[in-house]
């Protein structure tokens, strides 16, 4: 491509994508409180590798409700915000997973399966 095709290319992306609008939607709190709030489903994705006995369970809980409802009223609002319902799918999806390994350790025998395979594992 020459240059003035190029530079014709890009201008025209540029003014696409970088308008009134969209720096206008950029500066507002509909696209940084979502942005923000992203550390919540970041951090529940990490603890998905910790051991199930660090899990609280009522936190978890107060998590999962937090997300559904918030999951609502991102979609309740106007305009719409679907970048805070999607920060709270993959929140809820996190935490719902971390629930299940709450519950499966604590009441669902995962702690006497992990003793188990420890002692099998020292006596191999």
């Amino acid at each position: 491509m020459s240059q003035p095709v190029q530079r014709a290319a890009s201008q025209s992306l540029i003014s696409k994508y970088i308008n009134k609008e969209t720096l206008k939607y950029v500066f507002t709190t509909h696209f940084w409180g979502p942005v923000s709030n992203f550390g919540i489903p970041i951090a529940a994705i990490y603890d998905l590798k910790k051991d199930p006995e660090m899990i609280s369970g009522p936190m978890t809980l107060a998590l999962v409700m937090y997300s559904g409802v918030f999951m609502r009223y991102s979609l309740a609002v106007t305009p719409r915000n679907f970048l805070l319902f999607g920060c709270h799918v993959v929140n809820e999806t996190a935490q719902l997973v971390q629930g299940y390994r709450y519950l499966n350790h604590h009441y669902l025998g995962g702690k006497k399966a992990d003793a188990t395979d420890a002692n099998v594992a020292k006596t191999a």
